[in-house]
């Protein structure tokens, strides 16, 4: 069921209301697209919308509510998302963490964290970055070796939704990273960039087996945040027809389900490797009957 709260919070002159579906990020996207609002009003769990069409919404199905009962029903729902992984929220954190990654470079952080932040990116956005590096703590301990962590702020710094986005992303790295830090470490970090096309390091692999479990973790997440990824991911490619998608996403969970090991860390293995196997399968199934 979609929800709204009254018109309450000030912006842009006016004030907004909050659109919240209990069941699905789905029935929120679909019931947004059929009334007219806005997609750059998405904001993770909710939509941000206007006074002047608050009574649209309301004659549309939208329940009201309070905004304590919206909140209380966004959180019941498991839909809610943390403060910290909003839009705002994200770009201050990031700008942290990269000022202490790499501090006197603050001109090529912003410039990486406005790629990231590119209004056609819906799953490989600044949200994504965050969650590799915060799983890059998670496997190490908060002591990601430095190369590890500038592969994971380049590894979808350029993001076209094509086969050349990790190539294209490695050369940007190059021609970034050049005088700035040691070229053999330069040569590393487009090393392991390129790496996430196959997410197939060898055996003896450390940096590649920890910066590859980071990015696939959200493959072991909770089903709402499983169901969240691929929503985004859907989103990402909005351009192609729901057969193409349909064909190239079940190649691609069967490559993913396919790797031996998914995840090649011990962290990695205890934390998202029998959940992925859950979430892959259960997202196949679907593909294959929808």
């Amino acid at each position: 069921m979609i929800f709204i709260d009254p018109p309450f919070w000030p912006a842009h002159g006016t004030v907004f209301s909050h659109l919240i579906s209990d069941a699905s990020v789905a029935e929120l996207h679909a019931f947004a697209a059929a009334n007219g609002v806005a997609e750059r009003a998405f904001d993770l769990d909710h939509y941000d919308v206007p006074e002047r069409i608050y009574l649209d919404l309301v004659t549309a199905g939208a329940v009201p509510l309070s905004g304590k009962e919206l909140a209380r029903t966004l959180v019941a729902s498991g839909l809610r998302i943390k403060a910290k992984y909003r839009v705002k929220s994200v770009s201050t954190v990031l700008e942290l963490r990269w000022n202490a990654l790499m501090p006197g470079q603050p001109e090529l952080g912003a410039e990486l964290l406005g790629r990231w932040s590119e209004p056609h990116r819906h799953y490989h956005s600044a949200t994504h970055l965050l969650a590799v590096l915060e799983a890059l703590d998670a496997l190490t301990g908060r002591n990601t070796p430095r190369e590890v962590a500038l592969a994971a702020w380049f590894h979808d710094a350029v993001y076209n939704g094509t086969t050349a986005d990790e190539e294209d992303s490695a050369v940007l790295a190059q021609e970034c990273l050049n005088g700035i830090v040691p070229t053999i470490e330069t040569a590393e970090i487009c090393r392991l960039v390129r790496l996430t096309t196959t997410h197939s390091p060898a055996a003896g692999d450390v940096a590649g087996h920890l910066l590859c479990d980071a990015d696939l973790a959200i493959l072991g997440g909770e089903p709402d945040a499983y169901s969240r990824y691929t929503e985004g991911v859907r989103r990402d490619y909005a351009h192609v027809s729901e057969d193409d998608f349909a064909k190239g996403r079940s190649a691609i969970v069967r490559q993913l389900l396919a790797l031996q090991p998914m995840f090649h860390t011990a962290k990695g293995q205890e934390l998202w490797a029998a959940r992925a196997q859950e979430n892959l399968n259960r997202e196949l199934a679907g593909i294959l009957t929808s």
